[in-house]
């Protein structure tokens, strides 16, 4: 086994041991989407609170990715990571594209933009109404 291989086993195996979110409260879910995807290099993560806003989902989690590649590699971390943790995405759109890839969590929704869609649709403007909850403890200095 590669020197590689040995660290992602030992990282997944860590991850998997620490306690499930399958009953945790959505705000622990969406920290939790925020964390792994600074880990994984995202940009200008954002998380919104929408519950009084929507009934599609408690929060929404946004953020950019710097390539098409980068995007679905954000993407394929947040449902590998949350999988081993118990709590896996319902659906997930866009993948094929790599422009806006949409995960639903149930509770959370995660956006994984290009900055050019991002740019576009404005979903922190469209959602400007939402609580925007402060990550600056969650997220890597």
């Amino acid at each position: 086994m590669t020197e590689n291989k040995q660290l992602e086993s030992t990282e997944a195996e860590s991850w998997a041991a620490l306690p499930s979110l399958a009953d945790a409260d959505p705000l622990k879910i969406a920290e939790t989407l925020c964390h792994v995807l600074d880990m994984k290099k995202a940009r200008d993560i954002k998380l919104l609170r929408v519950s009084d806003k929507t009934i599609i989902a408690d929060y929404f989690v946004i953020c950019q990715g710097s390539s098409s590649t980068n995007i679905k590699a954000l993407a394929g971390e947040a449902e590998y990571k949350l999988t081993l943790r118990g709590v896996a995405p319902t659906r997930m759109d866009g993948y094929n594209e790599g422009q806006w890839i949409a995960l639903d969590f149930g509770c959370v929704i995660v956006h994984i933009m290009s900055r050019e869609s991002r740019d576009f649709f404005k979903l922190e403007k469209l959602w400007r109404d939402a609580e925007e909850i402060n990550i600056d403890d969650i997220l890597v200095k």
